[in-house]
């Protein structure tokens, strides 16, 4: 693929708004280095990507794997010593949500084969370690959405979200315990009080507008809920309706932004987003 690329797709003739991306990350590699990005937007049912380009500086060769069950994009390259800055950006049309207020949970009986391993403790989301937590504080809840949304609640009203607070060896139980984290940890921390009653839940990335923090990557996370997908963000700093979907995985080492084999350091970083239309039936929750 050359350094520069230019795509264009016909978006969906649907009610939503159209997001405009810009990205940029900058490096300072020692040597040598693989790096696996995952900046793209992901192929999804509720988004379409109507056009993209990608700047390279320098222009080193490249390719986009395709991940053809997640529908993750992952932007792989190499680059030697110096420096290597990536310049991305897109207009995406997200369309807005179904109103899932009413869905139900599902027991595991029903719950699809795939579904089962969202269910499973995992290296930041110890939901085996909760379950007492969990049942005491969410057992008497209405099952279904309004659990979740509960879930939610009681995350954001219990956990401050201090920048710097955490850090990548940070996991759900450790925010429970310290009571403050970022946008992943309160993701985490739900997606493991859900598990930790049965109920199926990811960690999801995504380009975000807000004013506070600084731009950055946002994380939220989905919960299976009546046969479907369902976004929540416990951090209440966006509506998922406008969140630009980037990957999900089971938590934060399955879609990392950037993986890197080889001695490099960010020197900077920028992932804005801001609106171009919008439609005046698209709704928030």
């Amino acid at each position: 693929m050359p350094a520069t690329a230019l795509l264009a797709r016909t978006p969906l003739p649907t009610a939503g708004s159209t997001l405009k991306i810009d990205c940029m990350l900058a490096y300072e590699l020692d040597g040598d280095c693989e790096f696996l990005f995952m900046i793209h937007p992901a192929e999804h049912p509720l988004q379409t990507l109507v056009d993209e380009q990608l700047r390279l500086k320098p222009p080193v060769p490249h390719r986009i794997l395709v991940d053809a069950h997640s529908g993750n994009r992952v932007l792989r390259l190499r680059a030697g010593a110096g420096t290597l800055r990536l310049d991305y950006r897109a207009q995406v049309q997200r369309r807005a949500d179904d109103d899932c207020s009413d869905a139900p949970e599902l027991p595991v009986s029903e719950l699809p084969d795939e579904v089962l391993r969202y269910l499973l403790p995992t290296r930041y989301c110890e939901s085996d370690l909760l379950g007492a937590v969990a049942r005491r504080t969410f057992g008497a809840v209405p099952l279904g959405h309004q659990r979740v949304r509960e879930i939610c609640r009681w995350v954001h009203q219990n956990i401050e979200y201090r920048i710097g607070s955490t850090d990548a060896t940070t996991t759900a139980r450790d925010v429970f315990v310290q009571r403050a984290g970022v946008c992943r940890d309160f993701a985490h921390l739900s997606i493991a009080l859900c598990r930790a009653l049965n109920i199926p839940a990811r960690l999801v990335s995504g380009y975000a507008r807000f004013d506070e923090p600084p731009p950055d990557f946002h994380a939220v996370f989905e919960a299976y809920l009546g046969g479907r997908w369902v976004l929540f963000d416990p951090t209440q700093m966006v509506a998922v309706d406008q969140l630009v979907r980037v990957a999900h995985g089971l938590d934060a080492k399955d879609i990392a932004f950037a993986t890197i084999y080889g001695p490099a350091r960010m020197t900077a970083m920028s992932p804005e987003v801001e609106g171009v239309s919008a439609s005046p039936t698209q709704r928030s929750r």
